[in-house]
């Protein structure tokens, strides 16, 4: 008796380690969120602060330049406008104080859209269905997300749905090797097919996670939109209660023409949220705030490396202290 008791100890151990460490792989130091986004920092934050805090009033050429400065650190022409329209608008607001607007304005646009938390049903079959323009990083996130579920101890399954680049079935199949986890792949046939095959095999053995990759041409835009829209319609057919999330994928390096791929997409599917890739080192993160405010979608996943382990939760709360603190 005392021996089984000393098993669910172990057992009890060895889960607790295996979340902890789950957790540590999908959450994101203060410190490397802002070496990360240092360069969005001073693009969207110290140059623009700089320019303003030192001057007496606003007046029509402080916040004609201000505008510009924003639009160029990629928050998009309409929010920058809408920022410096406030700031014409009113006169409590004294240039030496910008820096607490600006954070005040951004935290406030991050969290109108709702939690960034990742949607998952712990006692059914998730589908989250990946989309975005081909060179994003949506291969490779798939692979980092197949794994970190697999890590959390989910039964993993990918969905080879790219159909149309050459070789993308067998990139997948590597990444799908290195992170551990299972594979639907039928190359040369119809993305929607693939998708079918993978959701009944998902549902017949009891998978945890179905991560479903599209193409993401761009250069016939009615095709793109037919073929997401059937892979959409068998989702909707076999398992519409699995679907979790759909998910943009977007090239941080992007900046401002992460804007039309989003508007791109919204129109292809039901987006319900961003994955931003490639985030460390680029200096145009201020496109966070923007498609918050554009699409109302919220940012939940960030990459800031190559490594497997190099996909983090994003947090809003964090992003914006960690944009604003003081050097």
């Amino acid at each position: 008796m005392f021996n089984f008791f000393k098993k669910n100890d172990a057992e009890k151990e060895n889960i607790e380690k295996k979340e902890e460490s789950s957790k540590s792989f999908w959450n994101f130091s203060f410190e490397g969120l802002k070496k990360t986004i240092s360069n969005t920092t001073k693009n969207l934050v110290d140059d623009v602060v700089s320019s303003v805090e030192e001057e007496e009033v606003f007046d029509d050429f402080i916040l004609d330049d201000m505008e510009d400065m924003l639009i160029k650190a990629d928050l998009g022409v309409n929010l920058a406008s809408s920022v410096t329209d406030k700031l014409r608008k009113q006169t409590k607001v004294k240039p030496s104080q910008i820096k607490e607007f600006l954070k005040e304005e951004f935290a406030s646009i991050l969290k109108s859209v709702g939690s960034c938390d990742l949607n998952f049903d712990d006692n059914g079959l998730n589908i989250f269905f990946v989309t975005g323009v081909n060179g994003a990083g949506k291969t490779t996130l798939i692979a980092k997300l197949a794994y970190k579920f697999r890590l959390s101890g989910k039964k993993v399954l990918l969905a080879a749905g790219d159909t149309f680049r050459a070789a993308a079935e067998e990139q997948l199949d590597i990444w799908a090797q290195r992170a551990g986890v299972d594979i639907v792949r039928k190359d040369g046939i119809d993305a929607a097919a693939v998708v079918f095959d993978a959701i009944k095999k998902a549902q017949n053995e009891n998978y945890d996670v179905l991560l479903i990759d599209t193409a993401g041409r761009l250069h016939n835009k009615r095709n793109l939109m037919e073929e997401l829209n059937k892979v959409k319609s068998v989702i909707d057919k076999l398992a519409p209660e699995s679907l979790k999330e759909s998910i943009l994928v977007l090239d941080a390096n992007t900046g401002q023409n992460g804007l039309s791929q989003a508007k791109l997409f919204s129109e292809c599917v039901n987006l319900t949220s961003v994955a931003l890739t490639k985030l460390d080192g680029s200096a145009k993160g201020g496109i966070i705030i923007a498609i918050a405010k554009e699409f109302n979608l919220p940012v939940k996943l960030i990459g800031v490396g190559e490594k497997l382990e190099d996909l983090k939760l994003f947090n809003p709360d964090d992003f914006i202290s960690a944009l604003f603190e003081k050097k």
